[in-house]
């Protein structure tokens, strides 16, 4: 199913690499037709190597341009790091008012963040943490804080008036209502993961476990690339 696409959207995560693999095909197909899309990065990623030789402030940098390199092959305009420590997200409610902040900034239609009560996956993966604390805060952020002035009034002197959200996508969800056909962009979304270098084991095969990932059959029969999100209107 191709969604038509949005004015401006914003993306929440919890890592750098996150946004590419819930939701790069998506956000490939949304600025080649001219969305504003704007990354909120929460944590730094500092935690994100089994390397010795690597450092907690040289990681952070190195996906930082990890990050802003994804953001080239895909479209992405705004990114936006809050460098909180990768592996102790928690929502809390002054990271809800730093969020609700850019929200009301770049005023997003749509917002997409990890579905906060995905605890596994299959039998083999359990959630991070992260991606949990990160969709609470997203939808928290979202709804009532963002759209109701009562919430961080103090936010009013900065100019940043309340914002209503049409619709929430949540990614790596159990119950998916919706689901984006990205075959067209399938390579584009590969190639904006390859730029996490530091994150990617077996390039050469990864793709191939990606496409298999990401395969389904359309109503027409035709295997297909998609993902599938769980959406709310609540605009």
């Amino acid at each position: 199913m191709t969604i038509q696409a949005p004015e401006r959207a914003m993306v929440i995560m919890a890592h750098p690499d996150d946004p590419e693999f819930s939701c790069g095909g998506t956000m490939a197909l949304w600025a080649a037709a001219g969305t504003e899309i704007t990354y909120l990065i929460l944590t730094n990623g500092n935690k994100g190597s089994d390397d010795p030789a690597m450092t907690p402030a040289r990681l952070t940098e190195i996906r930082h341009q990890e990050q802003r390199n994804a953001c080239d092959v895909l479209g992405v305009k705004n990114i936006i790091f809050f460098d909180e420590p990768d592996g102790e997200l928690v929502s809390t409610l002054e990271l809800r008012k730093r969020v609700v902040a850019e929200i009301r900034r770049y005023k997003p239609d749509i917002v997409i963040g990890p579905d906060p009560s995905r605890y596994f996956f299959a039998h083999t993966y359990i959630n991070h943490a992260d991606h949990r604390a990160a969709g609470l805060v997203t939808i928290d952020a979202v709804f009532p804080a963002a759209r109701n002035r009562m919430y961080h009034p103090e936010l009013l002197d900065e100019g940043l008036e309340p914002h209503t959200v049409k619709e929430v996508y949540l990614s790596g969800t159990d119950n998916p209502n919706r689901w984006v056909d990205i075959t067209s962009v399938f390579e584009t979304k590969i190639k904006a993961l390859l730029c996490h270098v530091s994150q990617i084991q077996d390039p050469e095969n990864f793709p191939a476990r990606m496409a298999e990932r990401s395969k389904a059959i359309d109503e027409y029969g035709q295997e297909v690339a998609r993902e599938g999100f769980r959406v709310m209107s609540i605009g």
